[in-house]
């Protein structure tokens, strides 16, 4: 009887301790934070096959999108299996559209690449290497160096960006194994070798990753931001932290992987709900991204003190406005990125 009466209360107290620790750091996470960065830099991510999927002329939205709103900073993503449709055989006319077009008005382009890229389904692999790993992985860096020797001559690309948020394993349609440390460090070492002029980006998830694998190996560390999600069974989910949950992770990273330069990469500017977006009510929609909450997850990013944020939708905003007749969040958009 003494015995379980030490277990229960060993087993009490670090219930407890565990409780209390729990408390006390999302009292830190949550901490009011009253300054800001109101310099920050804004961008746009564009993705050419997203805007198909809206059934928007993609070229057309693109030019539109980058003059009417005054675009500077631009991510966009080179797409394997749109590019290497035949083995060995490539078409990069979509992303050579989409660079020069930038390149004409002046447009800081980061270019992201690997299996990874911006969008679903992630992964973006040729049908043609998805089951062997070996030829696949050779075939990456063969498409990766043609990549880079072709668009290295262009001024505008500031940055390149190896793979995206390849250490969140569990999120997109990807084969299993599919990238792996060793993976990402060829890729890098490649990339530095053809071109040691310009830093490397890596990605990771914001709120589901501890930044440390993707930190220690970027020149620039880019992290997503998103505050209101859509999973089953649960329906809408915000994100139960402040900005100083992702100010306390910078730290940590400074520290721990000897990485001083991180970036918003993807800040949540578009719906995440229940379905395919031509499938929902634009009231659905509005649920977890209108115009008032662009407005506040602006000001929460600015509030983690990063120099430079990406925000993620720009397709849906000229969707509303130019199919739905709704230009409320191009007009706020306007504002954030002048």
């Amino acid at each position: 009887m003494f015995i379980i009466k030490l277990v229960l209360k060993i087993v009490w107290y670090i219930l407890l301790f565990l409780i209390s620790l729990v408390i006390i750091v999302g009292i830190i996470f949550n901490w009011p934070v009253t300054n800001k960065n109101e310099d920050m830099k804004m961008g746009i991510s564009f993705v050419d096959h997203h805007a198909r999927s809206l059934e928007l002329d993609w070229k057309k939205a693109y030019v539109e999108i980058l003059d009417e709103l005054g675009i500077k900073n631009v991510r966009l993503g080179a797409y394997w299996n749109d590019i290497e449709k035949r083995p060995g055989e490539f078409d990069f006319s979509n992303l050579d559209f989409q660079i020069e077009e930038a390149q004409k008005r002046d447009v800081d382009v980061v270019l992201a690449f690997g299996i990874k890229a911006p969008r679903w389904p992630e992964c973006f692999i040729p049908e043609f290497y998805v089951e062997n790993k070996e030829e696949r992985e050779e075939k990456l860096l063969e498409y990766e160096k043609v990549l880079i020797e072709r668009y290295r001559a262009y001024e505008n690309i500031s940055y390149w960006q190896v793979e995206n948020e390849p250490f969140l394993p569990f999120f997109g349609e990807c084969p299993a194994g599919a990238i792996d440390g060793d993976l990402i460090d060829r890729e890098i070492a490649q990339v530095k070798k053809l071109d040691p002029t310009r830093e490397i980006i890596v990605t990771d998830s914001g709120e589901l990753s501890w930044w440390h694998e993707a930190a220690k190996r970027a020149d620039v560390f880019g992290t997503t931001l998103y505050r209101t999600i859509y999973k089953e069974p649960f329906g809408y989910v915000t994100y139960p932290v402040g900005p100083n949950f992702f100010r306390i992770k910078a730290l940590i990273i400074k520290y721990f992987s000897d990485q001083e330069n991180v970036i918003i990469s993807e800040l949540q500017a578009e719906p995440w709900g229940p379905g395919w977006i031509l499938h929902m009510s634009l009231e659905e929609q509005y649920k977890s991204m209108n115009p008032e909450i662009f407005k506040e997850i602006i000001v929460y990013a600015q509030k983690t003190n990063f120099d430079t944020c990406y925000l993620w939708g720009v397709e849906w905003w000229y969707w509303l406005k130019t199919v739905k007749g709704d230009d409320r969040m191009w007009e706020v958009a306007k504002e954030v990125l002048k």
